[in-house]
């Protein structure tokens, strides 16, 4: 069986209310779901809550999926919808700072692709709420600045000094950790000389 008919006979278990049918749906999304959430939010704990929401939501408004496109893009806009709407509770007063023209400002993507998936994910959750809100939905969801201006209510111009402002920040916290490690190199092949290079 496809992964689309796999989808659609989950879809029509949990629409029969099958306890069978809701758990597979769970085990089948929960690793992509719990993905998306890890990329949002600040910490895995928080992410743990983000699933457990998102899931909650998805099975109330199961009803709701016409069969338009993806049925995995549709449980995904759920939950990038709730972690922007976590975000929003979070955060009464948004912490975006206005700015109405941006400069370009200079990062080094040759560093970014080097990292290791799980190193950049660890990375993005250290961003302050807002760059990391807007990171996630322009370099990973695709979001334009408008659309992301229209979801957060906000102008473009804070939009993009955001997604600036978070790879300025990325590219900090790169560096810093690069140093880091070149430090913890140098400070054993002074223990163990053999092991300096």
């Amino acid at each position: 069986m496809d992964k689309k008919q796999l989808e659609l006979n989950l879809l029509k278990g949990c629409l029969e209310g099958l306890p069978q049918a809701q758990e597979a749906f769970y085990e089948h999304f929960a690793p992509k779901m719990f993905a998306i959430c890890l990329r949002y939010a600040s910490g895995y704990h928080i992410a743990e809550d983000l699933l457990q929401e998102g899931f909650i939501k998805v099975f109330r408004n199961l009803y709701k999926y016409r069969g338009d496109g993806s049925f995995e893009g549709w449980v995904r806009r759920i939950f990038v919808n709730t972690a922007i709407e976590n975000y929003r509770k979070a955060n009464n007063s948004y912490r975006f700072l206005e700015l109405e023209t941006i400069h370009h400002i200079p990062t080094n993507e040759n560093i970014i692709c080097q990292l290791k998936a799980n190193d950049l994910l660890n990375l993005v959750q250290k961003l302050p709420d807002g760059y990391r809100l807007v990171f996630n939905l322009y370099c990973i969801e695709g979001l334009s600045h408008k659309e992301i201006a229209s979801k957060l209510k906000i102008s473009t111009g804070t939009s993009k000094s955001q997604l600036a402002r978070s790879r300025v920040y990325l590219k900090k916290l790169i560096e810093e950790q690069t140093a880091n490690e070149e430090n913890n190199i140098r400070r054993i092949g002074s223990i163990i000389p053999e092991f300096s290079t």
